[in-house]
């Protein structure tokens, strides 16, 4: 109770946030008044061309596609940021062994590679023990001296194939000047 009017004073202070001249709320009236004053704020930056230079413009928007996707805005935010570690293990790993020949082309070192392909391995092995769901887990483990002896030849045919690229090269004379110049 309030102790002018003897109401309520949840009564009192409805009253008070409604528009006398109105009926309406204050806080519709305020909404309506910030959605007004947004608009400005865009018109007026669309003519002082704040949005004339914008990457994308006039273009239509990449792999949108013919289907409708739901969730293509987020996947769009996953491939942009790099997100990792939010998908089920069966399809994590599927994505690990799609991608680990190039992981193992970037290491130049046999025990690197080892090492890399036993992580994997005990990552698909782990996922397969644990009862979580999402798709069935169909990825194998890889043979260790298969992969190794595999990025072997990789390794090899991408040296060779340097090594030809830096022979068929033309080889631009250098000048070599001498420490000591004699001026004159």
């Amino acid at each position: 109770m309030t102790a002018r009017s003897g109401e309520p004073q949840d009564t009192h202070h409805h009253e008070r946030a409604r528009d006398d001249r109105t009926g309406k709320s204050a806080a519709s009236a305020r909404i309506q008044h910030q959605t007004q004053w947004v608009e400005q704020q865009l018109r007026i930056a669309h003519q002082r061309g704040d949005f004339d230079n914008l990457p994308g413009l006039g273009k239509p928007i990449e792999d949108l596609g013919s289907e409708h996707d739901p969730d293509w805005w987020i996947k769009k935010l996953v491939e942009r940021e790099h997100i990792t570690g939010v998908l089920p293990p069966a399809l994590s790993i599927r994505k690990d062994d799609a991608e680990l020949d190039a992981r193992l082309d970037a290491i130049s070192a046999e025990a690197e590679v080892r090492r890399e392909v036993e992580e994997f391995n005990a990552r698909v092995l782990k996922a397969r023990i644990q009862p979580v769901g999402g798709p069935p887990m169909i990825t194998q483990p890889r043979d260790v001296e298969t992969e190794v002896d595999a990025w072997r030849q990789r390794r090899s045919a991408r040296i060779e194939r340097q090594r030809a690229a830096a022979e068929a090269a033309p080889v631009e004379p250098s000048i070599r000047r001498g420490i000591f110049r004699r001026h004159t």
